[in-house]
């Protein structure tokens, strides 16, 4: 039986890893198949002007606007809307109030990471010709998707480009100063979106809640099976797992950053959904012993690339380019620890009931379900994913999931003590053992 379940998972796992490189290198995705699209504004300060340009992914825009939107399109019969629509959502006003002016310039399609952007040039001038400090308001896109992130950077002199900050659905105003900015603000900037990028993105989430569970558990005869060790052994691996994922996720980062290293998102992308597919695997049936370790050590460098791939179009010089990456990665490993310190605990008194196979096996059939399911979306098989509502529901909701998931690990050991793999207790019949002199032969 253990030799047929492991060729079984031998056999999904190479069903899954030839559709992941076939959906990788198929052709460009349809509009909505690439959920990593990122809009950005880029900003020169002048002395009496600023300049720069809107860079907004046809993707993203075409569910903003509710239209079909192709590049030829957009250059013809749809340009006057998008301009228009484009314009009534931006905005400049300086520090005492005054509007300032906003002009976007002739449109353009400029292939940006693998996926086509529409991008505006744009100008914004004060009206007494003096630059100042101002505020830019902007929801071009983010008014209608919860999801969606704008990165604006500034530049105060032609080789000092920073990432000033990130605008969303509830932040879309920000202070642009009329001096340079710091690279310690972009670094902070920066932090704060690798948080968001791993707090909101269910598709990380549930990558390193795959590799959780198994680790208080340990392979035996191709099968999980409750660890005789101490939880200090289980709570060991944990850091294992996660200083794992932290090495292939900084590696890449790190090569990005050198400008060694540049994929395209949308194969990173189906790649990230091939890494939860396996996680999934190695979840129900252990792929190898500790594989979850090399599991996240080696999908960690592509999870490292999704992000480095996107600012790496944002025309940061090297130095701040640096600096963004390196603050996205600690905030990437703040939220892993958030989320470790949330789950863990209840995973591992869950581990030691019966309750956590059911668990474990339900955990990882979602997974899987949702793996497959990103990976049709982002390669445009499908127009969108049928879960995304649930998706954004539970990472949403983060404190209720792990709020629920410690009412279950309470429960479980109050009811099914038994730990998984373990001999169920004697029963007591309250005689004694009359000793071997007396046991009939």
């Amino acid at each position: 039986m253990t030799v047929r379940a492991t060729h079984a998972a031998g056999r999904l796992l190479s069903v899954l890893l030839l559709a992941a490189v076939v959906l990788a290198a198929g052709p460009v995705p349809s509009a909505g198949a690439h959920p990593m699209s990122t809009s950005a504004v880029l900003l020169d300060v002048r002395d009496d002007r600023i300049e720069g340009e809107v860079q907004l992914p046809l993707d993203r825009l075409a569910i903003a606007v509710h239209r079909e939107l192709t590049p030829a399109g957009v250059l013809g019969a749809q340009r006057t809307f998008l301009r228009r629509y484009t314009a009534a959502h931006i905005a400049a006003a300086g520090d005492d109030g005054t509007a300032w002016s906003v002009t976007l310039g002739a449109p353009a399609v400029r292939t940006v990471d693998a996926t086509p952007h529409l991008v505006y040039p744009l100008t914004i001038r004060p009206p007494d010709g003096r630059v100042t400090g101002f505020d830019l308001d902007h929801d071009v896109v983010v008014e209608e998707l919860l999801t969606h992130r704008v990165i604006v950077t500034v530049r105060h002199d032609a080789d000092d480009a920073r990432t000033l900050g990130v605008l969303d659905r509830d932040t879309r105003s920000i202070h642009v100063p009329a001096g340079e900015g710091t690279r310690q603000r972009g670094f902070v900037t920066a932090v704060g979106l690798g948080i968001e990028h791993v707090g909101e993105g269910a598709d990380h989430l549930l990558f390193l809640l795959m590799l959780l569970i198994p680790a208080p558990l340990a392979a035996t005869g191709g099968r999980w099976r409750a660890a005789t060790a101490p939880k200090r052994r289980s709570v060991v691996r944990v850091v294992h797992v996660v200083s794992a994922f932290a090495v292939g996720h900084s590696l890449t980062l790190a090569l990005a950053g050198a400008g060694l290293v540049h994929v395209p998102s949308r194969p990173v992308e189906t790649l990230i959904a091939f890494s939860i597919a396996v996680s999934a695997v190695h979840t129900a049936r252990p792929l190898v012993a500790r594989g979850e370790v090399l599991i996240a050590g080696c999908f960690g460098l592509v999870h490292g690339l999704a992000f480095a791939a996107v600012i790496g179009d944002l025309g940061l010089d090297r130095g701040s380019l640096v600096t963004t990456l390196l603050g996205f990665n600690l905030g990437i490993e703040l939220s892993q620890l958030l989320v470790v310190a949330l789950m863990m605990p209840s995973l591992l008194v869950l581990a030691r009931t019966a309750l956590y196979p059911a668990f474990r096996a339900g955990t990882a059939l979602v997974g899987l379900v949702f793996s497959v399911s990103w990976m049709l979306e982002r390669a445009g098989l499908t127009p969108s994913d049928p879960f995304e509502g649930l998706q954004t529901w539970l990472v949403g909701h983060p404190l209720l999931v792990a709020a629920s998931t410690a009412a279950l690990a309470a429960t479980a050991r109050r009811l099914a003590p038994r730990p998984l793999g373990g001999a169920a207790p004697p029963r007591a019949t309250g005689h004694r053992d009359p000793g071997p002199g007396c046991r009939r032969a």
